[in-house]
């Protein structure tokens, strides 16, 4: 099993969002039906960047590190 760290952009406004989860494809289909309240105003959401780990717990370490970035000259460097 895999878990992923994940940066999302909407096509709407451009705007970033940073998660992560067990299966991708589940969860960008998640977040462009409207089903997650706070991507819900930026549909449609394209995958920008992600990052395969062997555990929750390392994807969860990384998305906070990735939101520690957000903004940043580093966020920028990971988003190129």
């Amino acid at each position: 099993m895999s878990f992923y760290a994940y940066v999302i952009q909407s096509k709407k406004h451009g705007r970033f969002y940073i998660g992560s989860c067990e299966d991708m494809t589940v969860r960008l289909e998640r977040h462009n039906d409207g089903m997650t309240r706070s991507t819900k105003n930026g549909i449609p959401w394209i995958v920008k960047y992600t990052e395969i780990f062997e555990t929750r717990s390392e994807a969860m370490r990384r998305e906070k590190q990735i939101k520690s970035y957000k903004g940043g000259e580093a966020f920028k460097r990971l988003m190129k």
